[in-house]
């Protein structure tokens, strides 16, 4: 980054909080920022000293005046929201997170904005704190070794799980991702519970360029061998496919090997071969 001239310095001395600096291309802008209970916090860049300046202000008035909360943010705030969360909460709990996090005492909160607020155990602070939620529709990711990683799975549920079919909010409310909140209906691989006649099946599909139909069981870990199952038959027809199997928690060799060997599978899979598989079988 080029030195700026002595002259150009001397223009912002009198703002406080602000730092002239020059991009490479040669450009001017204003860096702010301000030291509170010995930590320096930065504010962020802006165009003009005066930009700048108004933000350290704010953010001076955010950490010395109590009355200040999230809901007297505006649009028209110098500062981001991100960063009036990260004050506020460094003001009322003494500690600094680079992400939009406000501690309570039995839960935290992450705001990805003033309206989409989510809860969390705080179990989970140390993880959040260090990965940045995103959102997409109605979904929820972090980017994790360079991968969108959807924040569900965090939590036992599969990411391509559907709420209301695969999973629910005991409280009804969608961003309250507290795990006695969650309630988790299909926690397997090609396993969905399914309600059929008033009483609840577990219905087992495999996806080979659709999905093949298994069958159906009325206990949750049998499904999740019947889906095991079903890899072993169409890898031993030639099926070449990344397939990740279930695992089973709990469960010794002899009693899978009992009810691998006891359960029925659809006899079309057996048919499944890398020249028939141009359709799906639901």
């Amino acid at each position: 980054m080029t030195a700026l001239s002595e002259k150009n310095r001397q223009k912002t001395a009198h703002f406080d909080g602000v730092y002239p600096a020059v991009k490479k291309n040669g450009e001017r802008y204003f860096r702010a920022s301000l030291t509170y209970r010995r930590k320096h916090i930065s504010l962020g860049s802006y165009a003009s000293a005066k930009e700048a300046h108004a933000a350290y202000l704010e953010g001076r008035a955010i950490l010395s005046d109590p009355a200040v909360t999230v809901s007297r943010y505006t649009g028209s705030s110098p500062l981001p929201f991100e960063k009036w969360v990260c004050l506020l909460n460094f003001r009322d709990n003494d500690i600094y997170f680079g992400s939009p996090i406000y501690v309570s005492a039995k839960m935290f909160y992450y705001y990805l904005s003033p309206t989409i607020i989510l809860k969390f155990d705080p179990d989970d602070l140390f993880y959040y704190s260090s990965h940045r939620i995103m959102r997409r529709g109605g979904h929820y990711f972090v980017a994790d070794y360079g991968m969108q990683v959807s924040i569900v799975t965090r939590y036992g549920i599969m990411p391509y799980a559907r709420e209301g079919h695969d999973y629910r909010f005991r409280n009804g409310d969608s961003t309250d991702f507290r795990r006695e909140n969650l309630e988790i209906f299909n926690i397997y691989r090609g396993v969905r519970r399914e309600q059929k006649k008033g009483q609840y099946v577990y219905t087992v599909r495999i996806h080979v360029k659709g999905n093949y139909l298994v069958g159906r069981y009325g206990d949750q870990l049998e499904a999740a061998v019947a889906y095991n199952k079903a890899i072993d038959i169409l890898k031993k027809n030639g099926i070449r496919k990344n397939f990740v199997p279930n695992y089973i928690e709990g469960l010794s060799p002899s009693r899978y090997a009992e009810i691998y060997a006891s359960l029925s599978v659809s006899p079309k899979l057996y048919q499944c071969r890398p020249d028939t598989i141009s359709r799906s079988n639901r």
